[in-house]
This record gives C-alpha cells, sequence and structure tokens, in this order.
C-alpha cells in the first residue's frame, strides 16, 4: 500500500510504502509527478518505508516505467527504510538519476523530511 502523506505540497510528494507495492499503488504517484513537472519545477520526493516488503511484477514495471521518464526531473530523494536492501536500493538509483539522494533510517525520518523541505 502506497499513502500520501500530508505534507505533500508545492514540489514535494510525501509518500509511505507498507507491505507490498502494486501497479495501482503507483498510479497514485503519477499525477503528483506531472502537475510538479508542468509547473517547470524539480521534484522532491519523500519516500518511507516501513514493513515494506517491496514490489509485485506491475508495481515495480510501472515504478521504473515512471522514474525513468522523470528522470532529469528530481532534485532531491529521501529514502526512509529500516532494512539493508532498501539502503542498497537508494546506491542502485544514484547511477539512474541527477538528483541528490540520501538514505535515512526509519528513526531519522524527521531529519529527513526537513532536508527534504529545505
Amino acid at each position: 500500500m502506497l499513502q500520501i502523506l500530508d505534507f505533500t505540497r508545492d514540489n514535494i510528494i510525501a509518500s509511505k510504502a507498507e507491505g507490498q507495492l502494486k501497479g495501482h499503488d503507483m498510479e497514485k504517484i503519477n499525477p503528483l509527478v506531472h502537475n510538479i513537472v508542468a509547473s517547470g519545477q524539480k521534484i522532491r520526493w519523500y519516500f518511507e518505508m516501513e514493513n515494506f516488503t517491496g514490489w509485485n511484477a506491475k508495481g515495480l514495471w510501472e515504478d521504473l516505467k515512471m522514474d525513468l521518464q522523470h528522470a532529469r526531473n528530481y532534485e532531491r530523494i529521501a529514502m526512509v527504510g529500516e532494512k539493508k536492501w532498501q539502503e542498497l536500493i537508494t546506491q542502485f538509483m544514484k547511477p539512474f538519476t541527477s538528483a541528490e539522494i540520501r538514505y535515512f533510517d526509519l528513526a531519522d525520518k524527521a531529519a529527513a523530511r526537513a532536508w527534504i523541505e529545505s
């Protein structure tokens, strides 16, 4: 499940992933991304993962499609998680975007939010 968090505004997308993300979960993000890009701004994405187990095939495909299509439209991405593999995803993403990407432990989510908002 993907939840859009209350501090989503302007060019900030704030989301929380729990369980397994499916295609319809990723479709929640598409209009937000397109609105930010259409306004001429760069995207700042706060992506929190708690009890997150990954993506099903459709969810992964939708996520990859969106990320590759908008790779140059991201300014900052804060990956907030609780597992080593989630930190590794952060490293894996870096060559595919010009965005500054940082990983934060779940205990440091306030610092991640402050970084995205600054």
